[in-house]
């Protein structure tokens, strides 16, 4: 018997507002969002949910922490943190640089909303993050490091207003319902994320980031083709299926 097209409402961990140094948040936090942004998304998220609880419309919601490796926007953190660097250019770093962020691999992203969009139960919210939290600054300090360039580039500008403080992922029910884990390392992810950049640069016969005619250089997802592969689709990744080896909320924490 066929399974009905599922609806799934993604959405991102903003909508829980700041965290303060300790905790998590869950499927059950209140939702507090700081900015009128991140209000639009909570707003979202309740008009989903509201049209499965009304007319039974086969709705799932899931929030994710933050995404990071090939062709993301470049004005967000990492993509902009490399782009400038490779070009000489300041890297500008919101107040003090100590907000911190679950960061999470965009194909581990992708095989969560494979995995939901299959074996989702309606009506349900996921979580979906690698309890890998870092401070901004140790991000930008790590895209210098790589590239062998001075800290002396980093510009800490004016923060801007509503900017979180702590964000944090608990995944515990996308673990224990679904299976699912991060297949990917932060270290190995970050390095790849930023050799893609590198390979993928305008100029020089290379496409922008972003644009269509980029190719994946060194970040290929495990299960994945390349393009122009008959394969070439989204084939889970058995590690991400494997719930072994993670704490009980799927992160990992010490």
């Amino acid at each position: 018997m066929r399974r009905l097209v599922y609806i799934v409402d993604y959405c991102t961990d903003e909508v829980y507002g700041s965290l303060g140094a300790e905790g998590y948040f869950t499927e059950a936090s209140p939702l507090n969002p700081s900015s009128p942004y991140s209000a639009s998304k909570a707003a979202a998220d309740l008009l989903a949910l509201a049209y499965y609880k009304t007319y039974n419309l086969p709705v799932i919601v899931t929030r994710c922490s933050n995404n990071y490796g090939p062709y993301q926007f470049p004005e967000k953190l990492i993509p902009l943190m490399i782009t400038n660097a490779l070009e000489d250019r300041p890297l500008p770093v919101y107040g003090d640089g100590l907000n911190v962020r679950d960061w999470l691999h965009v194909w581990d992203h992708c095989a969560a909303l494979d995995l939901v969009l299959h074996e989702g139960r309606p009506g349900q919210v996921y979580n979906i993050g690698d309890n890998n939290e870092r401070t901004n600054i140790e991000i930008v300090r790590r895209v210098l490091r790589e590239l062998g360039k001075p800290e002396s580039l980093i510009t800490f500008v004016q923060d801007r207003p509503g900017h979180d403080r702590r964000y944090a992922i608990d995944a515990t029910r996308l673990l224990r319902e679904l299976g699912w884990q991060p297949a990917y390392d932060f270290e190995q992810g970050l390095k790849e994320t930023i050799r893609w950049y590198c390979e993928n640069r305008t100029g020089g016969g290379k496409s922008s980031p972003g644009s269509t005619g980029a190719t994946t250089g060194g970040c290929t997802p495990p299960g994945w083709g390349r393009p122009g592969d008959e394969n070439y689709h989204y084939r889970r990744p058995r590690a991400a299926r494997a719930g072994a080896g993670r704490g009980a909320s799927g992160g990992r924490r010490a």
